[in-house]
């Protein structure tokens, strides 16, 4: 199952602004030109406006109120909400498009709780920056935490929420910061290098909901190998100890190497990978069940159409194979339209590897340090060797 509309488009700040709509276009162009979107047990549905009651469930009506007043009259300015600020400007029907985005994923969330679907999509959401009451980091509305709390409502017992983007994971971690029925956990570059500055090892959850909230403040310049070590060294384990119903995952692409607005060093490779690892996860665990989502992601042209496909052709359980050829007539649309050269491969053409964590702890390695930080901290909390398991 698919999210899509080109109604999507309306979510834009500005032309100028680094979370631009084209990114979104192009996903769903090179997905149909490489027939993703032809997969006989896929469906496109296009999302509804959330309504308030909606996006209340995981925003504070007196936010929602300032969202829609400055949509109405875009010279108005809510600072204190987040709301006419650098990275959030102001624009004419920003509730609406805001909302829309709500709206797939909930629809997303309701076919897989009422079993009409496996898996689903909706690359134009992760929007994991917006908090109850405060919109930040280009995010609204929190369409990720809408959808976990529509199937906890729906009665889920059990939600694993797995964020990749290179930045923390803030919002949607704060939403349930004291909910011991959703697990987050996010693998980010380090807030002492990057927005919003927040997300490390000691922030496990509220008082009740201890080890809920699990962070991976990687280092800066980290690239495949490091990346795929953190991953594989934490998620695995924690997910199969806490054996979720469901999994919800945000896929921001802005941890590759050509993204201006972080410090890490990915390849498309090893974001391809991190989807596949995530969908194995889903299977192992939760019958499947995985409800993924996009979210950051600036190099809007060469990165985030082949990542967000791959992503998408995943979900289908249709890979695409990193050595495909990007079509040609979409490289000459890119180039015609955007003035950008695009890759010829699906791929970084990486040699993807890394060291499991039962090969050994190197204490000199800043990436295992991180590692091991997290898994002191909540490996034991679900019964766990922070050292062998």
């Amino acid at each position: 199952m698919v999210m899509w509309d080109e109604e999507y488009l309306k979510y834009k700040f500005s032309d100028w602004h680094p979370m631009h709509p084209a990114r979104l276009e192009l996903t769903y162009r090179l997905s149909s030109e490489l027939q993703v979107l032809d997969a006989d047990n896929l469906s496109i549905h296009a999302p509804e406006i959330a309504s308030d009651a909606v996006i209340g469930t995981v925003h504070e009506q007196s936010y929602i109120d300032q969202v829609r007043r400055v949509s109405e009259d875009p010279t108005l300015i809510a600072e204190d909400f987040g709301l006419g600020t650098e990275d959030d400007p102001v624009f004419a029907g920003m509730h609406d498009a805001a909302g829309r985005i709500v709206g797939g994923s909930i629809i997303a969330a309701q076919a897989i709780m009422d079993q009409d679907t496996v898996r689903a999509v909706n690359f134009a959401g992760g929007m994991h920056h917006a908090a109850k009451n405060k919109a930040s980091g280009f995010c609204i509305y929190n369409d990720a935490a809408a959808a976990i709390q529509r199937m906890l409502d729906q009665g889920a017992q059990r939600v694993v929420y797995i964020d990749v983007d290179a930045h923390h994971g803030d919002g949607t971690e704060s939403i349930f910061w004291d909910d011991e029925r959703v697990m987050t956990i996010s693998l980010h570059e380090s807030g002492l290098s990057l927005f919003p500055g927040t997300g490390f090892a000691n922030d496990i959850g509220g008082k009740q909901a201890q080890g809920s909230a699990v962070n991976v403040a990687l280092p800066a310049m980290t690239g495949d190998s490091g990346w795929m070590r953190a991953f594989h060294a934490i998620v695995p384990q924690l997910v199969h100890a806490f054996k979720p119903e469901i999994i919800v995952s945000q896929h921001g692409c802005d941890a590759h190497r050509d993204d201006d607005m972080t410090n890490l060093k990915l390849s498309v490779d090893a974001q391809r990978q991190a989807a596949l690892d995530i969908a194995q996860l889903a299977d192992d665990v939760c019958e499947g069940r995985w409800l993924a989502t996009g979210g950051g992601g600036y190099n809007v042209t060469a990165v985030v159409p082949r990542t967000w496909t791959h992503l998408t052709a995943i979900v289908a359980g249709k890979p695409v194979p990193l050595r495909t050829y990007v079509p040609e007539t979409f490289r000459r649309y890119v180039l015609e339209r955007y003035g950008r050269a695009m890759p010829y491969l699906m791929g970084d053409d990486a040699q993807l590897w890394w060291r499991n964590w039962e090969v050994g702890y190197d204490p000199a390695d800043p990436v295992d340090r991180t590692i091991i930080a997290t898994r002191k901290e909540v490996f034991p909390l679900f019964g766990l060797d922070p050292w062998f398991d």
